[in-house]
């Protein structure tokens, strides 16, 4: 496995680089800004601050969290960039965005939904945790997300609520 880590001379977190040209698998997080470069295979999950970029010849099974995304190289899995996602021409992404700047370069190939927000993505609510706010039965929430009653979206088999969305719906007097 080849991981380098190189810090320049001054101590700019933003200038921290770690390149990855290996096989790996696991959760990488990270608190603190770095230049993350991937370059070989990487399956699990990414959680980074600063920049990622998913090199030309990488192949990432991922859902990413992060701020800047450069992508060359081909990934699957469900994106969430906090500033933006560039999409290089070489770029292969089969999965969900959401991002406030969105760059397709052309010759990239992007398969999937895209939401476009003008800040932080909001953490959706299950079922279980919408219950809990609104101090309902899970059953009762469930029932209303089937029937269109209630603000949500079918993720797979699983519903999800964005807070902003059950706060108004309550305030409209629509909870029993």
């Amino acid at each position: 496995m080849a991981l380098r880590a190189r810090r320049p001379v001054n101590n700019d977190n933003e200038d921290k680089v770690i390149e990855i040209s290996a096989q790996m698998q696991g959760s990488l997080n990270f608190k603190d800004p770095v230049n993350l470069k991937i370059n070989g295979d990487f399956t699990g999950d990414l959680d980074t601050k600063g920049t990622l970029t998913i090199g030309e010849n990488a192949n990432v099974i991922a859902n990413i969290n992060g701020d800047n995304v450069v992508i060359a190289g081909k990934v699957t899995g469900d994106i969430k960039a906090s500033k933006m996602l560039v999409l290089m021409p070489t770029a292969y992404l089969k999965g969900n965005v959401t991002a406030p700047k969105l760059n397709i370069v052309e010759g990239a190939i992007f398969q999937g939904h895209c939401n476009m927000t003008g800040e932080a993505p909001e953490a959706l609510l299950d079922v279980s945790e919408v219950a809990a706010y609104l101090e309902i039965n899970s059953g009762e929430i469930e029932e209303l997300a089937n029937s269109g009653q209630i603000p949500g979206k079918k993720e797979g088999e699983s519903w999800k609520f964005e807070k902003r969305q059950i706060d108004s719906w309550a305030a409209s007097g629509k909870v029993k």
